[in-house]
């Protein structure tokens, strides 16, 4: 099994040049860097450090995953904040744990005995609730439904149709705003029946770098993702049905 490690950027050259010496690049194939534009000197350290770099032509967390996934190479993928939310030290553990034969395995932020050192009351509250209902509309079992901390196989993200258009434009149109992949990959791989697994990973306070998250613009259009998604079938369903 070979594992490539993406980290999407923006402006992350502070928490890139503390984070990246921690990680053990023996572990993967492959890292590779998609960067949304930043102004700082993010891309001539991790070109310095012999990553690879993709810069992304549209801007927005999204289209970091859909213009750089067909890059990596690895039969697993990592994605990976540089920002110090994602402790290099689970590392090993995600890996192993996908070894087992998992479809995804998810770094919780509140699987017991983990918890987010990084959560406001906001945040906290929303990651909880958004996760409560993506269980309860959807079927799932998630602690931690939204983290990007998460390891799966590469080809799950064309499998559940992460890259297809239709899937965002309407919350994002709505909200005026581009929202990231997390919450719909959870909710896809609950409704495909993919073999999911938690391992419990404390998440520590940011070191460097501003938030990206834009609270409630990104919850509505989230939330509302959530609701649409009820309509959305399988595709090996799909197939079966037609055959049918």
């Amino acid at each position: 099994m070979t594992v490539s490690l993406f980290m999407p950027t923006l402006n992350e050259a502070k928490g890139l040049r503390i984070v990246l010496p921690k990680i053990d690049r023996s572990l993967f194939c492959q890292i590779l860097l998609a960067d949304g534009q930043s102004q700082d000197d993010t891309l001539d350290y991790a070109i310095s450090e012999g990553l690879e770099v993709y810069v992304q032509k549209k801007k927005g967390i999204r289209f970091a995953y859909i213009e750089a996934w067909p890059l990596l190479r690895g039969d697993y993928i990592i994605t990976f904040s540089p920002d110090g939310n994602c402790p290099p030290e689970d590392l090993p553990r995600l890996i192993q744990k996908a070894k087992e034969g998992y479809d995804m395995v998810i770094a919780s932020r509140y699987l017991p005995p983990a918890k987010s050192e990084d959560d406001g009351l906001l945040t906290g509250f929303g990651n909880w609730f958004f996760t409560r209902t993506i269980n309860f509309l959807h079927g799932a079992h998630y602690a931690d439904a939204m983290t990007i901390y998460r390891c799966y196989r590469r080809q799950l993200f064309y499998e559940l149709e992460l890259d297809h258009e239709e899937a965002y434009l309407l919350p994002e149109l709505l909200f005026f705003t581009r929202i990231g992949i997390e919450p719909l990959l959870s909710v896809r791989a609950a409704r495909a029946g993919c073999k999911i697994a938690e391992i419990p990973s404390i998440e520590p306070k940011r070191i460097a770098g501003d938030p990206k998250v834009q609270v409630f613009r990104w919850g509505a259009a989230y939330y509302t993702q959530f609701f649409l998604e009820l309509g959305w079938v399988p595709p090996h369903i799909r197939r079966k049905s037609k055959l049918e």
